[in-house]
């Protein structure tokens, strides 16, 4: 609910673009209202403001998001420190290993994206600046769950309802408890196929230099590419160097 002096409208309206995402690409006014909790009187105007603001299109039924949206993301990229000090180090990353790497950060039980060097190729990993994925499905999700206290986790875990997104996701609390143990106790995270038919992914943990983990870094390719052994064995020590830096700015 926003303060008394603050904006309902605008309250409303962000709250109705925070529904757009992967699993929500486009929405219906019933959607919205459903997904939201408000009228659809408040919805409508909402969605038609935003259309002609320019940040969602139109095609009679459905209400899309535009190009312009990106803009409220780039604003939080060009103007927040931390993945701007992690821009060199992600770069650092691709260079030696040949892969794109990424940092991110755990918002509403997601691994949320905020940076991220890109190696450019046909076929990429979809991964993108924004983009939240599972934490219980995913490296960096392992990763920022391992640095939780006890408590946090188990309240994490009691909330958390784990979809197969493929045969080898998690799919109990004890089974992503295991997981995020095993990352808490390696300082990585592995996922094989976990998240996504073909992917594979490493991440490690940032800590700033009163060691808090504010961040994970992470590396992810297709199988196809690259070997479980081959991210151990080759990318890991590169992929906690740059960590490390990183960490050391903070």
């Amino acid at each position: 609910m926003p303060a008394a002096e603050g904006m309902a409208g605008l309250a409303k309206g962000l709250a109705i673009l925070e529904l757009f995402g992967e699993a929500t690409p486009k929405l219906t006014i019933s959607d919205a209202a459903r997904l939201t909790g408000l009228n659809r009187a408040v919805v409508r105007r909402c969605l038609l403001t935003l259309v002609d603001l320019g940040y969602l299109t139109h095609d009679g039924k459905h209400f899309l998001p535009t190009p312009r949206l990106l803009r409220l993301g780039d604003a939080y990229v060009e103007s927040t420190a931390l993945p701007q000090v992690a821009k060199p180090h992600l770069a650092a990353v691709r260079e030696q290993v040949q892969e794109s790497a990424s940092l991110a950060v755990l918002q509403n039980d997601e691994s949320l994206f905020i940076a991220r060097s890109e190696v450019k190729r046909i076929v990429n990993t979809g991964v993108r600046i924004g983009a939240s994925v599972p934490a219980y499905a995913s490296a960096t999700g392992h990763v920022l769950l391992s640095a939780l206290s006890p408590e946090d986790l188990t309240d994490y875990l009691a909330r958390c309802a784990p979809q197969a997104r493929t045969p080898k996701t998690p799919g109990s609390a004890e089974e992503i408890r295991r997981r995020v143990e095993q990352a808490r106790h390696e300082r990585a995270a592995f996922t094989d196929e976990e998240l996504e038919f073909g992917l594979r992914s490493l991440a490690v943990p940032v800590a700033d230099s009163r060691g808090r983990v504010v961040a994970a870094m992470s590396v992810s390719a297709t199988a196809g590419r690259i070997s479980m052994t081959q991210l151990r064995e080759e990318f890991l020590p590169i992929l906690r160097e740059q960590a490390e830096q990183l960490g050391r700015k903070l």
